[in-house]
């Protein structure tokens, strides 16, 4: 329906990529006053808006390259995400800095904070969060009694905030949907339309029919991260963006492994690492290393894993074995690329380019200060309409569930006993839907059964894997496992006992029948099998190789590496 809407007009712009930045073009070019179509060849967030560490941060370690600027931009975009853009979505968390030298250390890191916490305020806005403070070590060991008592000598707590990538950016998708934008995902841009020079859409195929279409704009705008370089190649630019793709892996273990109150920031000799409170889990994460195999499927190695667990286990008192791990993501950052042949050390920072008439991109940048990309590419695409288009505005717009959310936070005690559920049933869903959580339970209401969680994933109810097919745009089974849920990295089976069962469940509102519910599973299965032999490899080439056996359940339309 939405890529047909899209063929037929002429739209002001069409975005190519449905990640933050994409879903971010979009809402901000629609609530604009602009007709928005945006497609995404796999689904919304299948790239490194959904593999991230799920922080919103300003980056502590952006100060040590005395980049304020960035650092000050992202913690103004945290105060605006707490605050009034998702509260529903982002919150709270709060970290230990253990210090590991005596004298130097503790006002080095101190000073460190002082900064960060004072650009927080910047320009008027509140930090949302609580300031730091200075711990003895018997005080951080009552925070987090799994410390090793002699691997530090003291530390500092600071907060910053978290946030669910994967459902922050199918929320951005249903705010631009309620201002007019239309969204397809397994839509693949296969070419662009061309008169002369200019760029004036693009020629779309539909995956799951196998069907081509022409999308015709004004201004295309490509947000497609670490495939940036490849569409500038297939419309023949000059080479404006070079992105570098770096990869960055994670480890998700249950929270019973780690005694803590709080979540852990260790220094390494590369960058950071962080162990991420992340509901009945911990989040461990991440590495920083040049990736240039498979971009949509980026193995982590059994030497990425490794690195991650060694350096983890240095400050913990029971150490962590590959046992303990439930789940593996990798994701790719798209840094811009410099000089320096360290990833830790290319730009975090965004460009907008516009190298051929009629197409604007954007690259770069971290999910935090993905709101500041979008406007600056939407005033692009303003420059290259001729017409007036009113300024952003979406520091003003609360995306879908947030309106609302507090009063039916306040109110889940009530919520808890009309409905049935326990109030922690009521705070987990209200702590992924927001306000729209009376959609959820208009299900369970029509269909008793779906109160129920599912077996072998108890975190989640069935109404959830029902609710990701009629209201959030999944597709396929895993879509529902890996995104709208993450199943998949928040169990030992990683998704496999629950696998048939959601299936079943997505056959009514997918119209599958018992082949293709089969079907799903089999490939879903394939996935996880693929996955786990490739973090047994010891390089990333041993690795990838095995993520590129497994089959795709909607496979693109052109060989991996092109775009999109």
């Amino acid at each position: 329906m939405a890529l047909s809407q899209m063929g037929s007009r002429e739209l002001d712009v069409v975005v190519v990529g449905g990640g933050v930045v994409g879903a971010g073009v979009a809402l901000d070019a629609a609530t604009r006053g602009l007709s928005v179509g945006l497609v995404e060849a796999r689904d919304f967030a299948s790239g490194t808006s959904s593999r991230s560490s799920k922080l919103i941060h300003g980056g502590l370690r952006y100060l040590e390259q005395l980049n304020f600027d960035l650092v000050r931009e992202a913690l103004q975009e945290r105060s605006l995400l707490l605050q009034r853009i998702a509260p529903h979505l982002v919150r709270p968390v709060p970290f230990l800095f253990p210090l590991t030298h005596t004298g130097w250390e503790r006002p080095y890191v101190g000073a460190g904070l002082v900064l960060y916490d004072s650009l927080g305020f910047s320009f008027g806005f509140t930090r949302g969060v609580p300031g730091h403070r200075h711990l003895s070590r018997k005080r951080a060991l009552r925070l987090a009694p799994s410390l090793r008592r002699t691997a530090f000598t003291g530390a500092v707590q600071y907060w910053d905030a978290q946030v669910d990538d994967a459902r922050y950016v199918m929320t951005l998708l249903r705010t631009a949907a309620t201002y007019g934008a239309q969204v397809a995902s397994r839509a693949q841009v296969v070419g662009f339309l061309r008169e002369g020079e200019r760029v004036t859409g693009v020629r779309v195929c539909d995956l799951e029919t196998g069907t081509e279409l022409d999308v015709r704009a004004r201004q295309v705008v490509n947000a497609t991260g670490v495939w940036t370089d490849d569409i500038q190649e297939l419309v023949g630019g000059r080479g404006q963006i070079h992105v570098k793709a770096s990869k960055g892996i994670h480890l998700l273990v249950p929270r019973d492994r780690i005694h803590s109150l709080t979540g852990i920031i260790l220094r390494t000799e590369k960058s950071v690492l962080f162990v991420i409170p992340w509901g009945r889990h911990w989040i461990i994460g991440t590495t920083d290393t040049a990736w240039t195999l498979d971009k949509a499927h980026p193995a982590a190695s059994r030497t990425d894993i490794d690195y991650v667990l060694d350096h983890v286990n240095a400050v913990l008192s029971v150490p962590l074995t590959r046992d303990d791990v439930e789940g593996v993501y990798a994701g790719l950052r798209p840094l811009l690329r410099g000089e320096s042949e360290q990833t830790s050390q290319l730009s975090r920072e965004h460009v907008v380019a516009h190298p051929v008439p009629g197409l604007v991109m954007v690259a770069g940048g971290k999910f935090t200060t993905y709101r500041v990309m979008a406007a600056d590419a939407v005033n692009a695409v303003a420059h290259g309409l001729d017409v007036r288009v009113p300024a952003s505005c979406t520091d003003r717009i609360p995306l879908v569930g947030a309106e609302g959310y507090q009063a039916r936070w306040n109110s889940r005690n009530r919520l808890a006993e009309s409905s049935g559920l326990h109030v922690a049933r009521i705070e987990h869903l209200l702590q992924r839907y927001g306000s729209m959580i009376d959609e959820v339970l208009l299900l369970i209401e029509a269909d008793p059964s779906l109160a129920r969680p599912l077996t072998g994933a108890d975190d989640y109810l069935r109404a959830e894997i029902v609710y990701a097919a009629t209201h959030e745009g999944a597709r396929h089974l895993n879509d529902v496992l890996t995104r709208r849920t993450h199943i998949s990295i928040e169990t030992f089976h990683r998704g496999l006992a629950v696998a048939e069962e959601a299936a079943e469940l997505l056959a009514g509102p997918l119209g599958w029948d018992a082949e293709q519910v089969k079907r799903e599973v089999e490939y879903y299965t394939k996935r996880v099998e693929a996955e786990r032999v490739s973090q047994e490899q010891d390089t990333d080439q041993e690795a990838d190789a095995i993520q590129m056996g497994a089959p795709e359940i909607v496979p693109v339309a052109v060989p991996e590496g092109r775009p999109i």
